[in-house]
């Protein structure tokens, strides 16, 4: 509970318990209560114990804001994702966020919905905020943002993606290749007539083109492709097979932009009778917690979000900080996961 007196004499001015109101009370300078808070190497046991039961008894918050300004950091990280509903981002925020928490940082998570425009407006307000690292999914391409995250100085970290030339550092992968190694997978499970269920973003739309030249290359069918656009659900999934086996009722495999995709794709495969893999052999992407345990289990292609969550927030603050990171550039690669589903 805080202190009855300190909470009227406050209440005359702006509110808030202020940092002078917790010296007051512990009997210290303003000045050590802010060591005892930023570098509590700098004071005694007995002058912590102190400035900590003050700030007990006033229920005193930190500024950080303040403390930052006077620091130049604010230990902040802000995070840019497009989605967080039913999200292959989540385990890379879960890892990306206790990384930092443990080491006393705090996460500001940004939601773009797949949007270029929020996307550009959130990334200004959190420029404007100078945190000390920001967290982007995808590459920046060229364009006002990339140039604002470069003049800004703020150590960034772009990931899921991969290229020679990123903004600062980056961690991620190759989405040709895993276009590429999805259809070698299914060519060398005998499927023959191939279809792609995609969302509409363009790290998708580079997997499908790696993964339509490659079936090109073999003289083998035209690949059929069902863009769902910004409707990434399970109906969507489910819309996109009824589709497909209307206009091309030869098709024998599927890859999936998203295991959600995929799980719709299975649902109206089995509404129909259609037997998987027997009959459709279907592909996800993500490896997403749940699929393995779906009947049939999901083949998917797995990244490991934790990885990428851990390295960035180490990235970042030892970026932050001064020190120089030896590995600026971290290819972390995939994995095909073969189970029931092809």
């Amino acid at each position: 509970m805080a202190d009855k007196s300190i909470s009227k004499r406050s209440r005359r001015g702006s509110g808030a318990i202020t940092l002078k109101d917790v010296a007051r009370l512990a009997g210290v300078a303003p000045i050590t209560v802010s060591r005892a808070l930023n570098s509590p190497a700098q004071v005694s046991k007995e002058v912590h114990s102190r400035v900590q039961e003050a700030i007990e008894r006033t229920a005193y918050v930190p500024n950080r804001m303040a403390g930052g300004l006077a620091s130049s950091r604010s230990r902040l990280i802000a995070a840019v994702v497009p989605s967080m509903v039913f999200s292959v981002f989540n385990e890379t925020i879960e890892a990306l966020n206790g990384t930092l928490f443990d080491a006393g940082y705090q996460l500001m998570l940004g939601l773009t919905g797949y949007s270029e425009e929020r996307e550009a407006l959130l990334l200004d307000s959190v420029i404007g905020r100078r945190p000390d690292g920001i967290f982007i999914t995808g590459i920046m391409p060229p364009g006002r943002s990339r140039s604002r995250l470069i003049a800004s100085g703020i150590p960034i970290v772009e990931s899921w993606d991969l290229t020679p030339t990123p903004i600062d550092m980056l961690i991620g992968f190759s989405h040709q290749k895993i276009g590429r190694a999805v259809a070698q997978f299914l060519i060398k499970k005998g499927k023959r007539s191939f279809a792609i269920v995609t969302a509409g973003d363009e790290r998708a739309q580079r997997r499908n083109t790696a993964f339509i030249d490659t079936v090109r290359a073999l003289g083998l069918d035209e690949v059929a492709v069902h863009n769902v656009g910004d409707i990434r659900t399970l109906r969507a999934g489910r819309a996109a097979l009824a589709a497909l086996i209307t206009s091309q009722p030869s098709i024998d495999a599927i890859f999936c932009s998203s295991d959600l995709l995929a799980l719709g794709v299975i649902t109206e495969a089995r509404e129909r009778k259609i037997k998987v893999p027997a009959q459709l052999s279907v592909m996800g992407f993500g490896d997403v917690p749940f699929v393995g345990d779906m009947i049939p289990a999901l083949t998917t292609v797995h990244i490991n979000g934790g990885k990428i969550g851990r390295l960035a927030a180490l990235h970042l603050m030892a970026s932050s900080q001064g020190n120089a990171v030896q590995q600026p550039i971290v290819n972390l690669g995939f994995t095909i996961v073969e189970r029931e589903s092809a």
